[in-house]
């Protein structure tokens, strides 16, 4: 992977600006609609300052990128901190509000080698946090992983939220709510009915077997 070249200081308030102004144009209007010159003007700044901060508008897209990518990768790990759950893991999945930043930036790395290489190796490394996540969960809840693989899981959430994300982004919300409700309510069941089956085990660990009844009155027997 080739490292995006910047000339100004990476934490340099103007190029904060230009990549909120980048993000803002993405959200608003588009990829094709990120110009040098549409940048500068929603940052109010000299144009000439892009390429002192981004050789090339596809270093500016990759940094608008990373820097969103990093978030979310930060935001995942505290939330699974804070609450390890299904739920966290679903809830995260189901946060729609920059699904149309992540098809933007999908539509535009199909021109774009370098950042389609870069989405991708986020996706992986995201990926693999998921998958650590959902594997120490069903860990967890007492599921065996040859009964409920921790990939299957973690890609039947996947495909439902990206399908939800790419529609919503497009206007399409039909069937939206009942899908989230319905999960919702399978998450709650599930963990609910392994928690109480997980407590009934404890319960039956803890109670001595007739054996034990036995055993236990003839070694009183024999000391007295």
């Amino acid at each position: 992977m080739t490292a995006t070249k910047r000339l100004g200081a990476p934490e340099s308030k103007t190029r904060v600006l230009l990549l909120d102004a980048a993000e803002r144009l993405l959200l608003r209007y588009g990829y094709a609609a990120v110009t040098s010159r549409r940048v500068a003007a929603e940052a109010r700044l000299k144009p000439q300052l892009i390429h002192y901060y981004f050789l090339t508008m596809d270093d500016l897209f990759l940094e608008v990128y990373r820097r969103r990518a990093e978030q979310g990768i930060e935001r995942f790990a505290t939330a699974i901190e804070v609450h390890r759950s299904l739920r966290t893991v679903w809830r995260f999945g189901t946060d729609l509000r920059w699904a149309a930043f992540n098809i933007e930036l999908v539509a535009l790395a199909n021109h774009r080698k370098a950042i389609r290489d870069e989405i991708a190796r986020y996706a992986r490394r995201f990926r693999e946090m998921q998958l650590d996540a959902i594997t120490a969960i069903l860990e967890d809840l007492g599921v065996p992983p040859d009964i409920c693989p921790p990939i299957v899981v973690l890609l039947a959430m996947t495909g439902v939220t990206q399908v939800m994300a790419l529609e919503t982004a497009l206007g399409v919300t039909t069937g939206h709510r009942e899908t989230m409700d319905f999960v919702d309510g399978w998450i709650d069941k599930g963990e609910r009915d392994l928690g109480a089956e997980q407590e009934r085990r404890r319960d039956s660990a803890d109670v001595p077997t007739p054996m034990a009844f036995r055993a236990g009155a003839v070694s009183e027997e024999g000391s007295s």
